[in-house]
């Protein structure tokens, strides 16, 4: 089992919620980028039956539970996952899973505004062990809850720590980005980074330009897209909660089975062991009365001790039973999402790929609809 250090969240930490309904001005919306998967560990044995694709299930698993934790506290606007880091975001949540194993996870949390500024980047970890299992509710409590709340906890705590003008430049500056984005030629003058690669914002557009009236619009089809695919996130994670969660309470049990099985054999090896060479012993004693009379008493003691370390051994193959059974399980996780039809202009078109696959299409698509109506 993997033991974190110094970074556990306390199992009693509860998710803040807002007290006082905030107004849309003090609202920041929050994009969640998909985790990164991390490395597992190189050697097969100390894997245990954890697979690539298991990890790949949790790098989405994570912050769409995230998603959850973080809409339910009232603090945000609207909080979505998203494939691929994007120009509009005002607040961005990435994460890294450091370690993931059924009774333990650890993660790395950055996160960052529009501004570039660095919230912060902090590891979380928890372990949760399968007799201190509770009851888990899709969408409400995970069984390492407690992480999810703590992540959310300090995200909020930062945001409060924001005055209402930086917010409202926050709002702003991640507006011109998408912009900048979109047309680069045109609001490359808006916005300048500065020697700590900040963003600074040098001008805003007039409140009647038409250009960045047609940029909002394609910023709301854009988040329309993101919400479809986060309808599919959704689905999915909805899908494997149970799969998921009795993978970890069953892997967590194996775990535990695995290490008592690898406790005994231990013991029966040293046990036996002991016993052949208390035998050896005996029989290159110098007294040779002792040996005489030791002789039937060392042929048992050999007998036996090699059967107890042949027991070891024959117990040390029942934990790669359960490693086995551990794989077999993990293989029934799916990762990919149906073809998604988009209307362009009147025109038709599908997106097809996994749901990343999916978004990389749809961003070069938006381009191209910008172009077409702007002439750029």
């Amino acid at each position: 089992m993997h033991v974190p250090y110094g970074n556990e969240v306390a199992k009693d930490t509860k998710a803040l919620k807002i007290q006082k309904e905030l107004s849309n001005k003090e609202l920041l919306n929050v994009s969640i980028k998909l985790f990164e998967p991390g490395k597992l560990p190189e050697d097969v044995d100390d894997r245990k039956g954890l697979s690539e694709k298991i990890r790949r299930s949790e790098a989405r698993f994570l912050p769409i539970h995230l998603k959850y934790t973080m809409q339910q506290t009232g603090y945000w606007g609207n909080v979505r996952v998203v494939p691929d880091e994007s120009e509009g975001s005002e607040i961005l949540v990435k994460g890294k899973i450091l370690s993931s194993d059924g009774e333990s996870i650890e993660v790395q949390i950055t996160v960052v505004d529009a501004e570039n500024n660095q919230w912060f980047q902090r590891t979380y970890a928890e372990t949760v062990e399968s007799h201190h299992r509770g009851k888990t509710e899709v969408e409400k409590l995970d069984a390492f809850q407690a992480l999810y709340n703590k992540i959310s906890n300090d995200i909020i705590e930062y945001r409060q720590k924001i005055s209402l003008a930086e917010i409202e430049k926050i709002k702003q500056i991640a507006e011109i980005r998408f912009a900048n984005y979109m047309t680069p030629e045109v609001y490359a003058t808006y916005l300048k980074r500065n020697k700590d690669n900040k963003f600074e914002l040098l001008r805003l557009p007039a409140i009647s330009d038409p250009m960045i009236k047609r940029i909002r619009n394609i910023k709301s089809r854009d988040e329309m897209l993101v919400d479809t695919i986060n309808n599919y996130y959704d689905m999915y994670y909805s899908n494997i909660w149970d799969s998921y969660d009795n993978w970890r309470k069953f892997r967590s049990e194996e775990l535990e089975s695995i290490r008592e099985i690898e406790r005994k054999a231990l013991t029966q090896k040293l046990i036996g062991a002991a016993a052949i060479v208390g035998a050896i012993a005996l029989g290159a004693s110098n007294n040779s009365d002792v040996v005489n009379r030791t002789g039937a008493l060392r042929s048992v003691m050999i007998a036996a001790g090699g059967y107890a370390v042949y027991q070891g051994f024959q117990t040390s193959k029942e934990s790669a039973i359960n490693k086995e059974a551990i794989e077999e399980l993990g293989e029934s996780f799916s990762n990919e999402v149906e073809p998604m039809i988009v209307d362009v202009d009147g025109k038709t078109m599908k997106l097809t790929g996994s749901a990343e696959q999916q978004y990389a299409k749809w961003k070069k698509l938006l381009k191209e609809i910008y172009h077409k109506e702007t002439g750029f």
